[in-house]
């Protein structure tokens, strides 16, 4: 497996970053389990999760995923360091999103135990929080830093004038900035990334680890009308994106598909990992056959013709 320099964090990932979303939620734990076993057999490395999932699927409080992961890293079936565990702070675990240094130092502590681990190897602040100066939530990653319980720092849902603000504030304070981003970006939401912040990106090095990569099952091809969606746990994510844009944007990947013999979905993930300043997707998978469309897509070469023509649709 060809890994890829994650930034300047002096971390490695294999080129798809597996979404812990689901764990917890349309994902049980033998599921989750079984999931993580051949994904990491496949020869990728890392694990994107959150301490707030998922807080959303009715009886759950928070920290299921992490949970999951925990009790997993715990088998050792794969060492620790050969694990790249991603997870983030900030968001509503009852006390509304917050980047205080009081609350991430209490936070951190929350999911290394819940993680069973004593070191957390990328931690992101999950949402920008304006009430909180960027000097006190990198301050106390700082600290998070120095003791050894997280490797490296970013951040997630940040615009280029948040970001250029955030490396300034640690350049005045001294501190670490942050070498890692996640935005929202897909064959269908493109105006996020594109443009200034991956401008910026590419200029200062930064390590883009893009969400929603699958725009919520939506490039999978698996939903055409709304029937599709109805009763299923991303339905209402689902719908936004059934219309002329959506539209266009599956009869070229049904186009693409139809030439290369490949899915949808890991055409969708393919382009981009052709995107100039993308260090790997996040997606997600619920069963081993969904797993092995992610998995195929990391060897996927889309020609320039196929770029072109999926550029095209969803502009």
């Amino acid at each position: 497996m060809d890994m890829r320099r994650l930034g300047k964090t002096g971390l490695s990932i294999a080129p798809i970053v597996f979404g812990g979303n689901v764990f917890g939620w349309t994902a049980d734990e033998k599921t989750s389990f079984d999931i993580l076993d051949a994904f990491f057999d496949a020869g990728f490395n890392t694990i994107d999760t959150a301490d707030v999932y998922s807080a959303w699927a009715p009886g759950n409080k928070g920290g299921d995923s992490e949970e999951i992961i925990g009790k997993w890293l715990k088998r050792d079936k794969v060492s620790r360091d050969k694990a790249v565990v991603i997870t983030k702070v900030g968001s509503d675990m009852g006390q509304g999103k917050t980047l205080k240094e009081t609350y991430i130092l209490k936070a951190v502590e929350d999911s290394l135990r819940r993680l069973q681990t004593d070191y957390i190897d990328l931690y992101l602040s999950h949402w920008p929080d304006g009430n909180t100066p960027y000097e006190e939530t990198l301050g106390a990653f700082a600290k998070l830093k120095q003791q050894g319980k997280i490797r490296a720092i970013g951040c997630s849902n940040l615009d280029a004038t948040q970001l250029q603000a955030s490396f300034d504030a640690a350049e005045k304070a001294g501190v670490p900035r942050y070498d890692v981003i996640q935005p929202e970006y897909n064959l269908y939401e493109r105006a996020s990334f594109e443009g200034p912040l991956a401008d910026l990106c590419l200029k200062e090095d930064i390590g883009v680890i893009t969400y929603f990569s699958l725009a919520a099952g939506f490039l999978s091809g698996k939903y055409r009308t709304k029937a599709d969606t109805q009763g299923r746990a991303r339905e209402g994510r689902v719908a936004q994106y059934l219309d002329d844009k959506g539209f266009r944007i599956l009869t070229a990947l049904d186009k693409v598909a139809a030439e290369t013999g490949a899915k949808p979905a890991e055409i969708a993930l393919a382009w981009l990992l052709r995107k100039k300043g993308v260090t790997a997707p996040i997606a997600s998978a619920t069963s081993l056959s969904q797993l092995e469309s992610l998995t195929n897509s990391a060897t996927l070469s889309l020609s320039d013709d196929a770029m072109a023509l999926l550029d095209k649709a969803g502009a």
